[in-house]
């Protein structure tokens, strides 16, 4: 069996103080915290699934069910769900906990794959009802099975105010940089640039991420044969990039953390 599951135990949900029933499947490595803000404070994946079979993260599973804790459920453990649904499966190696709205209340950003029209970028929100997550936004699904998108970066790329959420739309193919912004109460495309990306076929990290050295923020990606690493930024009208250095996984650990 190819699935890595972990059950969370006593003391490991923020702020909750309380044991996750174990038969709760949890995805190893799929925790997510957030700034421990009002409203959802983590997220992570349960319930693997082979139904897609697409097997792009190597040995991390896809999952079923997005689990979030929030302040407001009124499940046991502070615990509330949503469905990747009929014919979808969550594809991706952990969710995002931001405030994407601006509201004060954090969001989850996660990778939803559709059977048949490949993978979108999906904002879920605390429904409000103590119970569930529901759908904020979503990207246009790529449009065929088996295409993927790696998630790069979360937060005001541009110092405009807004959150911005960047992925590279198939690593492996178009290695497209795209950056879509939401602000009142719509999700639009701001910007793309190809030549980069984040992914290599079966590896279970994306690699790079948001930093900022001083400088304000940059998203570290390589480029396409991924040989050199990019410090990659977005003035809210164009996206430029600069070389940074040689690309390897852990050199881009360290890009992300300024060393």
């Amino acid at each position: 069996m190819r699935w890595a599951v972990f059950l969370f135990l006593m003391g490991t949900v923020p702020a909750l103080g309380c044991s996750i029933p174990a038969q709760l499947d949890a995805i190893r490595g799929s925790m997510a915290d957030g700034d421990g803000q009002d409203g959802i404070t983590s997220a992570w994946y349960e319930l693997p699934t082979d139904i897609y079979g697409h097997d792009i993260m190597g040995d991390v599973p896809d999952a079923l069910r997005l689990t979030a804790t929030s302040t407001t459920s009124t499940f046991s453990c502070g615990t509330i769900y949503g469905a990747a649904g009929d014919g979808h499966v969550f594809e991706d190696t952990a969710p995002r906990v931001a405030d994407v709205d601006g509201d004060g209340r954090a969001e989850v950003i996660a990778v939803r794959s559709s059977l048949t029209q490949g993978a979108q970028l999906v904002i879920y929100a605390d429904a409000g009802n103590g119970l569930s997550l529901e759908v904020l936004a979503a990207t246009p699904y790529i449009g065929r099975r088996n295409r993927w998108l790696a998630p790069a970066a979360v937060g005001d790329l541009d110092g405009d105010g807004h959150v911005e959420i960047a992925y590279v739309d198939r690593p492996h193919l178009a290695k497209t940089l795209r950056i879509w912004r939401y602000a009142e109460g719509d999700f639009l495309e701001v910007a793309a640039a190809g030549g980069v990306t984040n992914h290599a076929i079966g590896d279970e990290v994306i690699h790079g991420g948001l930093r900022d050295c001083g400088a304000g923020p940059e998203i570290v990606l390589s480029n396409a044969d991924r040989t050199r690493m990019l410090a990659v930024t977005f003035d809210g009208a164009a996206i430029t990039a600069r070389d940074i250095g040689a690309f390897t996984p852990a050199a881009a650990v360290d890009a992300v953390t300024c060393r």
